[in-house]
């Protein structure tokens, strides 16, 4: 850039740090100090969704803004009272919109480059596409893969596109992507249904590589419950937009 160049609106505009939270007090004070160190986020909202431990109290000490519910109402509600935070301190210019999940601790700042391709004009979302998850005991996280499966599946019928990782919660959008997806799917639909929405309006979507640790599930019965919640709620949010991908016929 020349010393008479200016900056193109897209990269001035500066980006608001979204952070659905429940019961994450060990964790959210890591999470918001490591956010607050990402080059162009200048204002991290927590949404604390109806917690019963001391999120809020946590998240507010580490710097954050807090927005409390006083019952949990999910992820995709959270998301909205997030933005929706955000967009009451934006004023005339929108800043653009990350989404972290609360239990990423210091590895959240290597969400950073999810941020450049929004600001730069090369992308209306990222999503970010992790490496493979160790569970604290070694292991390997993650189940057999069959919502990961059911998510593609359903994005690639509707829009032509196959991600890498449908179910990634790590993503920077545009104001006007986020507000082009509104209302959100509800439950653990809502990753799905914004990849959905978003391709099938036009909006550019990129997958980038980012090196984050989340407190990963694994095949024991806790984490097989939540993968059938999972299931459920993209299945649900699959079958509302029509894309509930054809059963392949048995062999």
């Amino acid at each position: 850039m020349s010393g008479n160049d200016q900056p193109s609106v897209e990269q001035q505009r500066g980006v608001a740090c979204v952070i659905p939270a429940k019961d994450e007090s060990a964790r959210i004070a890591a999470t918001v100090d490591a956010v607050r160190k990402i080059v162009g986020v200048d204002l991290v909202v927590v949404v604390d969704d109806g917690s019963t431990d001391t999120t809020a109290q946590e998240a507010e000490r580490a710097g954050a803004v807090v927005v409390r519910h006083d019952r949990n109402r999910g992820k995709a509600a959270a998301m909205e009272t997030g933005a929706a935070e955000v967009a009451r301190r934006d004023g005339a210019r929108a800043r653009h919109l990350l989404f972290l999940d609360a239990d990423l601790t210091d590895t959240a700042t290597g969400a950073e480059p999810l941020i450049e391709p929004v600001q730069d004009g090369q992308a209306d979302m990222t999503i970010g596409t992790l490496p493979a998850q160790i569970r604290a005991d070694g292991s390997k996280a993650g189940g057999r893969g069959f919502v990961v499966r059911l998510a593609r599946d359903g994005i690639a019928q509707a829009t032509g596109w196959a991600p890498e990782q449908p179910l990634s919660g790590q993503r920077c959008l545009t104001r006007a992507a986020f507000d082009a997806a509104l209302p959100l799917a509800s439950g653990f639909g809502v990753e799905t249904a914004l990849s959905i929405d978003l391709g099938r309006k036009g909006f550019r979507i990129v997958e980038v590589p980012i090196d984050v640790r989340h407190r990963a599930t694994g095949t024991d019965l806790r984490g097989q419950l939540h993968r059938g919640r999972q299931f459920l709620h993209v299945r649900r949010a699959l079958a509302a937009r029509s894309a509930l991908p054809a059963r392949k016929p048995a062999r």
